[in-house]
């Protein structure tokens, strides 16, 4: 879908989406058309259950007095509450409503109503890419999809005041979107056509934004003994690879990086402790995490963040065969640590494992966060409203809560402790895989942690219950989510250069026109200052 900006004017053909606050109180252009269409807006609303609240949409059909197909209303919710993550919800609601109506073409209006901090050219950036978000679709292995079937709007024109402005902001916002986009298409391929070996090459093109691209096949593996690793991957025929993304934007790019770990099974049967045959298919997302990792080097390097970030992906597929790793075998990590296998389905953990030694041997990181489609047990914990946060520092933890409130991914910190820890005691080795069934997905970061020198601040997060959506939701079409990757992005803005966001040179976190919000807010005072003074 195309995605352009003009300024406020009433289009001749195609369909108009125009903002309804809370309570039924239409905007300046909902009552200008209902002045023009003889009062058919408000009588649209008093017939039915539209009330304005945020994401709401009522279609008004073939409108009299006006050549427009369609009027839609979006509801907006209070004025006072219009904030980034809102006008998202509004681009997305309307691109959803708009995608079975046939319209090939449409615009939607973005007014600042009284009460709105937003700026409207920012709020028409992120309704532009709620849009975005939400028109994604993975259907590249549809053949037989009739066109009836599929999404007729193909031009969507915002209109504010200042198109110039949204234009500049949304493009900044849109190259995280086209991250996050990527994310959704490598969690969406099936197994068969993406594994270790196919998934390097799904993201080669990453060197054209600068970002370079290293792998290690098995020998280089082997050679640097990283039998953990080695270990879930040695049952199947795919071989496993370590993929390093660098992307170095700092202005010392010798500074030490930001380290991103993603775990990249990518199909996981459970090994020899094989799944129960029902939703298996699901696993082909298991590589969820190294998914998020490529996508968020694509968002940074697109938008030439200032910072260094080296992006790891341990890429494995768990399979049973005859040279499948055994329950009861012990296997020695990268770092000399033995590790007895309880469970050959809790193999994520011994990939990240070794990945994770070799991001802080290597790399000597600043900050290490690793992602992966860990445990069960955080979807029983938190669903799929938070992902799990785990970490051995405070002020990581609270940056990462920060950043995932104010991009709408959120995170829920859960403990760590000595007493979780020795559940993951083994009577042969150093550690085994699993400890019993209480609090699966705190042993898990516990086995983690273990893997992380003292000095390194880390977090880990399981993803694993907001990696893929069984439901539609604003910017979220029902598949994959690439939840993760503006997290990230605005982790990065925040933390590493300082604050500033899409709507800002240089900035990438969709949260930060709340920020330009509160500036204005501090403008407005220092006004009503000068005017007392000049009043005195």
């Amino acid at each position: 879908m195309k995605i352009s900006f003009g300024k406020p004017a009433l289009p001749e053909s195609g369909a108009l989406v125009v903002g309804v606050l809370e309570g039924k109180v239409p905007g300046q252009t909902a009552t200008e058309l209902d002045e023009v269409t003889g009062g058919q807006v408000r009588r649209a609303m008093e017939h039915a259950r539209f009330k304005g609240e945020k994401g709401e949409t009522l279609v008004v059909p073939a409108p009299h007095g006006v050549t427009l197909t369609r009027i839609v209303l979006v509801g907006l919710g209070a004025a006072g509450k219009i904030d980034a993550a809102v006008m998202e919800a509004v681009g997305g609601a309307a691109t959803a409503c708009l995608a079975g109506l046939g319209d090939e073409a449409a615009a939607l209006v973005v007014e600042r109503p009284e009460g709105m901090d937003l700026k409207a050219p920012i709020a028409a950036a992120h309704a532009a890419v709620g849009a975005r978000l939400r028109a994604y679709r993975f259907d590249k292995y549809r053949t037989k999809e009739k066109p009836e079937e599929k999404p007729a709007l193909k031009n969507l024109t915002v209109l504010c005041d200042d198109p110039a402005g949204a234009g500049a902001a949304f493009a900044a916002l849109d190259v995280v979107a086209a991250g996050v986009c990527l994310t959704r298409d490598l969690v969406s391929e099936p197994a068969n056509i993406l594994y270790p070996e196919s998934f390097v090459e799904a993201v080669r093109d990453l060197e054209d934004l600068g970002v370079s691209v290293e792998v290690l096949d098995e020998a280089k593996m082997r050679k640097l003994g990283m039998g953990a690793l080695l270990g879930v991957a040695q049952g199947s025929a795919r071989p496993p690879r370590l993929l390093v993304l660098e992307y170095r934007g700092a202005d010392d790019r010798k500074a030490a990086p930001l380290a991103l770990v993603g775990k990249g099974v990518t199909f996981d049967t459970g090994g020899i402790s094989i799944k129960p045959a029902a939703g298996m298919e699901d696993m082909k997302w298991d590589m969820g995490g190294a998914g998020v990792v490529a996508g968020t080097l694509k968002a940074l390097a697109g938008r030439k963040a200032k910072a260094n970030v080296i992006g790891l992906c341990g890429l494995v597929e768990n399979m049973p065969s005859g040279t499948a790793q055994r329950p009861g075998d012990v296997v020695t990590s990268a770092d000399g640590q033995t590790i007895e296998v309880i469970n050959t389905d809790a193999e994520g953990r011994l990939v990240l494992a070794d990945v994770l030694w070799y991001a802080q041997d290597r790399f000597k990181p600043s900050h290490i966060i690793d992602l992966a489609t860990l445990t069960g047990a955080i979807i029983i914990s938190l669903g799929s409203e938070h992902a799990g946060l785990f970490a051995n520092d405070d002020a990581l933890a609270d940056a990462l809560t920060g950043a995932g409130r104010a991009v709408g991914e959120k995170v829920w910190r859960l403990p760590l402790g000595d007493a979780y820890d020795k559940m993951i005691r083994s009577d042969i080795a150093d550690m085994k895989n699993v400890g019993n069934r209480e609090a699966g997905s705190i042993t898990a970061a516990q086995f983690l942690q273990r893997f992380i020198t003292d000095k390194t601040p880390w977090a880990h997060l399981d993803i694993a219950g907001v990696t893929w959506s069984k439901k539609d939701a604003a910017t979220v079409p029902k598949g994959g989510t690439g939840f993760g990757v503006r997290l990230l992005d605005r982790l990065v803005a925040d933390m590493i250069e300082g604050g500033g966001g899409a709507s800002e040179p240089g900035g990438g976190g969709a949260g930060d026109a709340d920020a330009d919000a509160g500036k204005e807010k501090g403008k407005d005072k220092e006004r009503d200052k000068d005017k007392k003074k000049k009043k005195k």
